[in-house]
């Protein structure tokens, strides 16, 4: 069976994908967060002010459902190397750990993961690709 998802493209509607099938979903039942909301300076961890909108829809779920905790996991595209990218995804899924701890969310309820490059939703040989590429994933523990 497949892992519930919901795309967070302003948090408006919750989707969930069960088995390949689109149905409602609360916001419980998701299993993954993808985000591409949370965004950073280029090549570095440094979290852009826009950003804090979508981590403080995170904090504000995680305070309404105390009992979620999550992997907090940074993907890349593939521009630059492996070990820079995994270095750097590291750095930016423990920029976002920080900011929600920042935010009053519990550190042991977060897993800060580096995925690098490694995990490619698109093909990265298209501008369009490697946007998709370069994401945040909440992966539901």
């Amino acid at each position: 069976m497949k892992r519930s998802v919901i795309a967070l493209l302003g948090f408006a509607s919750l989707l969930a994908v069960s088995c390949g099938t689109p149905k409602a979903a609360t916001e419980t039942e998701t299993e993954k967060i993808v985000t591409y909301a949370i965004t950073f300076d280029t090549g570095k961890a440094t979290l852009k002010p826009e950003a804090d909108q979508e981590i403080l829809r995170i904090r504000d779920l995680m305070k309404k459902y105390p009992e979620l905790k999550y992997e907090v996991q940074g993907h890349c595209d593939n521009t630059g190397s492996n070990a820079t990218n995994d270095k750097l995804s590291q750095q930016r899924a423990e920029a976002i750990v920080a900011r929600l701890v920042e935010l009053g969310i519990s550190y042991d309820r977060l897993t800060p993961v580096g995925k690098g490059s490694r995990e490619p939703i698109a093909d990265n040989k298209t501008e369009e690709g490697r946007a998709k590429n370069r994401r945040v994933e909440f992966v539901r523990q």
